[in-house]
């Protein structure tokens, strides 16, 4: 499974940040950085949930 984040439509509010700290992340200047792109078969549950948490939509996943 792959995350990605659409930036033009991102607008870090943490959400996916507070729900799979280990996978995203957002920086001092509110940009939203995804830590680990591959994410690992233990993680996918939380990280779908992360997706469809996003406020704005802005985090797809790629199975």
């Amino acid at each position: 499974m792959k995350v990605k984040v659409d930036e033009m439509v991102c607008e870090a509010n943490a959400v996916c940040m507070g729900l799979a700290p280990e996978v995203f992340d957002v920086d001092d200047d509110d940009q939203l950085h995804i830590l680990l792109p591959d994410v690992p078969p233990e993680m996918h549950d939380r990280v779908r949930h992360a997706v469809r948490s996003c406020p704005k939509a802005a985090l797809s996943l790629e199975e």
